[in-house]
Formats: C-alpha cells, sequence, structure tokens
C-alpha cells in the first residue's frame, strides 16, 4: 500500500500540480489537506462503502484540515469500460445519501480515454493516473475559487495543449505506468 500512496502521490505533484492540470491542488496539498485513501476492495460493494466512508469523513472534517480526497481503487477496476460504469454507481451513491451539490466527482484511471479519441491521443493524459483513481471534491470550496480564476472554462484545453507539447522523453519520466 506504501507503494501505491508514493505512485499516487508523485503523480499529484508531478502531473497535476507540476503540469497545472488542476491549477487549485497546490494549495491544498502544500497544506496536507489532500487525503490520498487507499482502498483495498476487491467488490463494487465494498468499494462504493468504501466511498461512502469517505465522504462521511469529509462531511465531518472542516476544509481547512482536509479538503479533498483521492480514493485509489489499488485491486480492481483495472479495465476502463468497468472503471467508467463503476462510476454510475458512485453518482447514485451521492444521490442517494444527498450528496449531490455538495459533493462532485473527477475521473482518473491508467487507460483513460475520453469519447472521441484514440487511446493513443495525447488529451488523454490529463486524466491518467497511476491507479484507478476517483476524486471526491467539495463542491462549495471549487466554486469558491472558480470565483477568482480568470476563465475556468479555457482549463480544459489549456491541459490538452500542455501535455501535446511534452516530448516523448517527458511523458515516458511522468507517466511511467502507461
Amino acid at each position: 500500500m506504501n507503494d501505491i500512496h508514493q505512485q499516487t502521490q508523485a503523480w499529484l505533484e508531478q502531473v497535476v500540480i507540476g503540469l497545472n492540470l488542476c491549477p487549485f491542488a497546490h494549495k491544498p496539498n502544500k497544506k496536507n489537506q489532500i487525503k490520498i485513501a487507499i482502498s483495498d476492495a476487491t467488490t463494487e460493494e465494498a468499494l462504493l462503502e468504501f466511498i461512502l466512508l469517505e465522504l462521511k469523513q469529509l462531511d465531518s472534517t472542516p476544509p481547512q484540515q482536509l479538503e479533498t480526497t483521492l480514493v485509489v481503487a489499488a485491486n480492481m477496476l483495472d479495465d476502463f469500460m468497468d472503471y467508467n460504469f463503476f462510476l454510475d454507481w458512485v453518482d447514485a451513491l451521492l444521490k442517494q445519501e444527498d450528496y449531490e451539490g455538495i459533493y462532485q466527482v473527477a475521473s482518473f484511471h491508467p487507460d483513460y480515454c475520453f469519447g472521441g479519441t484514440e487511446p493513443d491521443d495525447a488529451e488523454n493524459l490529463t486524466n491518467r493516473s497511476p491507479y484507478p483513481t476517483i476524486h471526491l471534491i467539495r463542491e462549495e470550496s471549487m466554486e469558491r475559487v472558480l470565483k477568482h480564476y480568470p476563465n475556468p472554462e479555457a482549463i480544459p484545453d489549456n491541459n490538452i495543449e500542455r501535455v501535446q507539447a511534452l516530448s516523448d522523453k517527458q511523458k515516458a519520466k511522468l507517466f511511467p505506468y502507461l
């Protein structure tokens, strides 16, 4: 588990923050407000229970202590289509537990592939992570930072430009798990 944590932390710092793919991640990372929660679940039910516990922890912890959580599925969802289908269950969990509008989910996977792209297209790198990862985000915090960020609509296009500009050597260094 320690190796999984280290790889996820390295991805967070070198890719997400290092390439500025999420301009809001630097500050909470610096303040140790990002939790990497590694699940050893092997069934969808167990992983959903794990995610629910992480949502409840976010709910009971002030953002100054815990801003956001990266749930890493260490032992399952290796297939991107299975992962994608599982995200529907996570959305249903948010709805069932009355967390809609309170938390949102961002998704990352080693084989992430946006609709309409080819698996080898560089833009998929923006959402590629060492392990299947579900990012639990406080909507209130996101709304607050977006108010002060100029042109947030440009973030996805800027991210695509950043990863497309990477050399093959840089890609190999930043994404050794691909």
